[in-house]
């Protein structure tokens, strides 16, 4: 498996969407997080990298700095009207800087299939395993 990362996944949940990043890093691992985050509105591979937007969040351990993470990203969607395409993580203990690149929602070419809310706690999981692999995932509310 290490060989075929950094990747993204969708698992099912109830009437929500399970969103996994996996990465040779928790850094990789939460960038993927979120290309799975944009990957539930629409294809990230059509979004274009044309705006730069940081930002950085802070928690007490993995999991809830990754639901932070993907909040601040859903948060900056909803307020500048934007969906974005690709996504740098840096992580210094429990603060999280990001920088994610995209551009204005273009709802006849991105197509978006639903809005999400939020991040929330279900199947909220932030490991490394014996391989070195890490994975960062949680459900997000649509």
């Amino acid at each position: 498996m290490p060989n075929s990362l950094p990747r993204w996944e969708h698992f099912d949940h109830q009437s929500d969407i399970g969103v996994r990043g996996l990465g040779r890093s928790r850094d990789e691992a939460f960038a993927q997080a979120a290309q799975a985050l944009t990957a539930v509105v629409t294809d990230p591979a059509c979004v274009l990298a044309c705006e730069s937007v940081r930002v950085s969040c802070q928690a007490a351990d993995d999991e809830m700095l990754l639901v932070e993470w993907l909040n601040a990203i859903i948060f900056q969607m909803a307020t500048r009207g934007m969906i974005f395409g690709r996504f740098a993580v840096a992580c210094q203990g429990m603060h999280l800087d990001g920088e994610m690149a995209g551009e204005r929602i273009d709802r006849d070419r991105h197509q978006p299939a639903v809005e999400v809310k939020a991040a929330t706690m279900s199947c909220l999981r932030v490991v490394c395993d014996a391989t070195g692999v890490w994975t960062a995932e949680c459900v997000v509310d649509v």
